[in-house]
């Protein structure tokens, strides 16, 4: 899917006064892996009529189904789902391009008089969307990104963050050593010759969200991470990368650098065992949730749902039915 294909939605200005329309409700869950998103967005469809937006970033992609922990066959026929399996793993996929297909996906959603619920735990990409960042669109220099790769490969990653330090102090604090995010604000400022923008220029959004964050101790979620790896394992992730190795997928894909794939792609394609590449999977994912939890942190518009509780899902339930009550009584 290209940008092309995209239907473009134009955001609203800022209204007010008591003639204004009032925007159309957004329900948005974000919270760590294997916090219970998927199945309480499931169980929302049982009190509203509501239809699932994706914003995890590695279930866009078709045949990485066991290592994204994409919604059952079973949750996808209970409520419709969207975002889910639109592009081959070597298709690019951006925050902007999600902005713009999320957009689209909820705009139609609400033309059908149901309520949106966006559902994931890729931080950068559900603050791009419900804050309206303004991203600019410089296509990817895939060239310069293997430049500058190799460079970090060479001298490590510091030289090339204090690179970035020295044109955009702020921004360089923001992605930390995060190789990445990085490169893509060098990318930016080399294409445009000023700072990478998008947390400081905001467009309106049209529609009125409400965030919750569902919170589980530390400890509990690694148990639940360890058990969802061997599971995977169990159900055949690793026939999952084989297959895509043998589709002839470069394993260098952005695709492929979600947890799982980027662990277990090197030791399949070599032979090697795999034992090692799962304890990692572990790991990393369990270093995974603290950096998700860390992001969540600082969005002090999210309501901390703790999960432990017995009436966690009542908390939900009555927010957003009263969120959406003037929407769904026109």
């Amino acid at each position: 899917m290209t940008a092309d294909t995209i239907l473009k939605v134009n955001r609203p200005g800022n209204q007010s006064g008591p003639t204004a329309p009032r925007m159309p409700p957004l329900i948005v869950i974000v919270g760590p892996t294997a916090s219970g998103k998927t199945g309480l967005a499931v169980t929302l469809a049982d009190h509203l009529p509501i239809e699932i937006v994706n914003a995890d970033s590695r279930a866009f992609y078709r045949g990485m189904d066991i290592g994204t922990a994409k919604p059952s066959e079973e949750q996808q026929a209970q409520v419709k789902h969207h975002l889910i399996d639109i592009m081959d793993p070597d298709e690019p996929m951006s925050a902007s391009l999600f902005q713009q297909l999320a957009t689209a996906c909820i705009t139609a959603v609400h033309n059908r008089g149901h309520v949106p619920v966006l559902v994931g735990g890729t931080p950068q990409y559900v603050n791009a969307l419900v804050e309206g960042w303004r991203i600019p669109q410089v296509p990817p220099d895939h060239a310069r990104r293997r430049e500058l790769e190799r460079e970090a490969e060479v001298v490590g990653v510091g030289p090339v963050l204090e690179r970035l330090a020295a044109i955009d102090p702020v921004g360089a604090a923001r992605t930390g050593p995060n190789l990445r995010r990085i490169i893509r604000a060098l990318e930016v400022y080399e294409a445009t010759g000023v700072p990478f923008p998008e947390r400081t220029s905001r467009d309106d959004v049209p529609f009125r969200p409400l965030e919750f964050e569902l919170w589980v101790p530390r400890e509990t979620l690694y148990r639940r991470i360890d058990a969802r790896v061997d599971t995977m394992i169990a159900n055949g992730l690793a026939d999952e990368v084989r297959s895509l190795l043998a589709q002839g997928y470069d394993p260098g894909l952005p695709a492929f650098s979600g947890i799982g794939y980027r662990q277990l792609m090197p030791a399949i394609a070599a032979g090697e065992d795999i034992g090692p590449s799962i304890e990692r999977i572990k790991l990393d994912t369990h270093r995974l949730v603290r950096h998700q939890q860390t992001w969540f942190r600082k969005n002090h518009r999210l309501i901390r749902i703790d999960m432990t509780q017995p009436d966690a899902f009542d908390q939900v339930m009555e927010r957003a039915i009263a969120h959406c009550e003037g929407f769904l009584a026109a």
